[in-house]
C-alpha cells in the first residue's frame, strides 16, 4: 500500500483522528514555518476540538494559533519555547489551561517515559521519498539537522510528512528513516528557510556586548578546561557569538585545538570547524544557511537527534560531555537563578530550550549579561520566573564585572589570581541600583499561565498573569 496520499486530511483521518488528541510538530524551520499554520487550519476545519498541541517551540509566524484557541481547538499547548504574539496573548490569560514548558532534553525524556503521549506527528520534511525517508539538507526549503523531529517520529503512535520536494526511492542520505513514517504528502511549500535566521545571528558591535564577550573568553581561557580537546556550546546571540569570536583567536594563538562544539550550529562555528579548531560539531539545530551547507557537504559536521543531545534519562547525551557553554539570560538573582522565559514585565519571551539542560550537563555554565537594560537591573533579590537553576550557573559576566558562584571555589580561586574584575553579586547588584534605583514589583494575577518544567520532569516554577 503506498504511503503517498493526496491530503492532509486524508492522512489525518486514517489515523483515526479523534477530540482531545496530542499531536506534535518540529519547529526547525522556525519562524519561516508553514506545516503548523497548514495543518491546524485543515483540523479546525473538520470541526476537531480539544487537542493539545506539542510543538518543539512557536514562532510569530504562529499567530494564527490565536483564533484556535479561542474556538476551543487547542486546549492546552506543551512546549519548550514561545515567542511574538502567542506568547504574548498567553501572558494575558486566553488559555484555560497553562502552558507546559520543557527543555530540549526534557521533551524526548518525557516521550520515552510515556508522560508526554503523542497520537500523530507531523514531520515537515525538506526532502522525502514515497516511503518516508527524510532529511533536512536537500530541497527547496532545506532547514539541515532534523534532530528536534527524531523523538517525535520514534514515540508517536502515527507519523505523517509533509513535503514539498518528493523524490525518487531511495533517499539518501536519511535522518527519519522509513520505518517510523505512515504516511506522505506533497504540497506546494513547507516554509520559507530565510525564516530559520530568527533574532540575532550576527557579531554584535555594541561596545558594552564587545566588554562581556571578552571577559567571558578570558574566564574560559583562565578556567582550566581550556585545553587541547575541549568541548564547547554557544548561542546565536550577538554577545555569545562575539565571545566565540575571541575564543578563536586565542585558540590559534596557543594553538589549542577542541574536540567537538555543540548544539544549535551558526556559520561562526563552521569556521572552528573548517580551520581544524574542532574535530567535529554535534548538530541538533541550524541556525542560518551556513550551517545547512556545511551539514550537507561535511562529514565531521554530524546531525545528531534531541535525545543524544540533551535528555537527562539517555544511557549518555552530549551535554555531560560539554565542558563549556555561554548562555544568556533577562534576569539572574543572587542564588545565580536564571530567568529566560520571562521579560521584566512578566510577559513569556522564550523558553529554556536548551538553557538548563546544558547549565546542568557542563562542567563550567557561564552568563553573558549587561549589569542592566534598559535602565533595569539584570541582577535581582529573585528572578520573575526560574529557568536554570541557580545550582547549575557557575560564572556571571557583565560589562561591569565577573561574578562566580559560591559554589565553585576552583573557579573563583582560579580566576582571582588574574586581572579580570572579579565581584561578589552582591557588589554588582548594588553597583547596577546606584545607577538605575529598584524597579517596582510586578503586579500579576492568581491565574497560572505557565508551567516550567526541569529537565528530569520536576515542576521548579510557575508564570502568573500579566494584569
Amino acid at each position: 500500500m503506498s504511503k503517498v496520499v493526496n491530503s492532509i486530511r486524508e492522512a489525518v483521518e486514517k489515523c483515526d483522528i479523534q477530540n482531545g488528541m496530542t499531536i506534535s510538530f518540529h519547529h526547525h524551520l522556525r519562524n519561516g514555518d508553514r506545516v503548523l499554520n497548514m495543518v491546524m487550519a485543515i483540523l479546525a476545519d473538520m470541526g476537531l476540538k480539544d487537542l493539545t498541541l506539542a510543538a518543539s517551540s512557536i514562532f510569530p509566524i504562529h499567530e494564527p494559533l490565536l483564533e484556535l484557541i479561542r474556538k476551543g481547538v487547542i486546549r492546552h499547548i506543551d512546549t519548550n519555547y514561545i515567542s511574538g504574539p502567542v506568547a504574548h496573548a498567553i501572558s494575558e490569560g486566553i488559555l484555560d489551561e497553562p502552558v507546559l514548558f520543557r527543555t530540549h532534553g526534557g521533551r524526548p525524556r518525557a516521550m520515552a517515559d510515556g508522560s508526554l503521549k503523542v497520537d500523530i506527528a507531523f514531520i515537515a520534511a525538506p526532502t522525502a521519498d514515497k516511503e518516508g525517508n527524510i532529511n533536512g539538507t536537500d530541497g527547496p526549503s532545506a532547514c539541515g539537522s532534523l534532530g528536534y523531529a527524531m523523538p517525535d517520529a520514534q514515540y508517536a503512535r502515527h507519523v505523517i510528512a509533509i513535503t514539498d520536494h518528493l523524490v525518487d526511492y531511495p533517499l539518501s542520505p536519511v535522518s527519519i528513516d522509513e520505518n517510523f513514517v505512515e504516511y506522505v504528502i506533497k504540497v506546494d511549500s513547507i516554509g520559507d528557510p530565510s525564516g530559520i535566521v530568527s533574532g540575532t545571528t550576527m557579531i554584535t558591535r555594541d561596545p558594552v556586548g564587545l566588554t562581556i564577550a571578552r571577559y567571558a573568553a578570558q574566564v574560559i581561557e583562565k578556567s582550566g578546561f581550556f585545553q587541547n580537546g575541549f568541548s564547547f556550546q554557544t548561542g546565536a546571540g550577538g554577545t555569545s557569538l562575539a565571545t566565540a569570536w575571541f575564543l578563536r583567536n586565542m585558540m590559534k594563538e596557543k594553538g589549542i585545538r577542541g574536540s567537538f562544539g555543540l548544539g544549535g550550529i551558526t556559520s561562526y562555528m563552521v569556521r572552528f570547524l573548517e580551520e581544524g579548531l574542532f574535530q567535529n560539531l554535534l548538530d541538533v539545530q541550524c541556525f542560518d544557511l551556513g550551517a545547512i551547507q556545511s551539514l550537507r557537504k561535511n562529514a565531521f559536521h554530524q546531525e545528531i537527534s534531541a535525545m543524544r543531545y540533551a535528555s537527562p534519562f539517555a544511557s549518555s547525551s552530549a551535554v555531560d560531555n560539554l565542558d563549556i557553554v555561554i548562555l544568556g539570560g533577562t534576569e539572574i538573582d543572587t542564588d545565580f537563578n536564571v530567568n529566560v522565559h520571562t521579560d521584566s514585565n512578566g510577559y513569556i519571551i522564550g523558553g529554556s530550550g536548551g538553557h538548563s539542560d546544558t547549565a546542568a550537563g557542563a562542567k563550567v555554565s557561564i552568563i553573558v549579561a549587561p549589569l542592566f537594560r534598559a535602565r533595569l537591573p539584570i541582577i535581582v533579590d529573585k528572578v520573575t520566573t526560574i529557568s536554570s537553576p541557580g545550582k547549575t550557573i557557575d560564572v556571571l559576566v557583565t560589562d561591569r564585572g565577573i561574578a562566580v558562584n559560591p559554589l565553585r571555589r576552583d573557579l573563583r580561586e582560579r580566576l582571582e589570581k588574574t586581572n579580570l574584575p572579579i565581584r561578589d553579586i552582591h557588589e554588582l547588584q548594588q553597583t547596577a541600583r546606584k545607577m538605575t534605583g529598584i524597579p517596582d514589583p510586578l503586579n500579576r494575577g492568581e491565574k497560572i499561565v505557565g508551567q516550567v518544567e526541569y529537565r528530569n520532569g520536576e515542576i521548579i516554577d510557575t508564570i502568573r498573569q500579566v494584569l
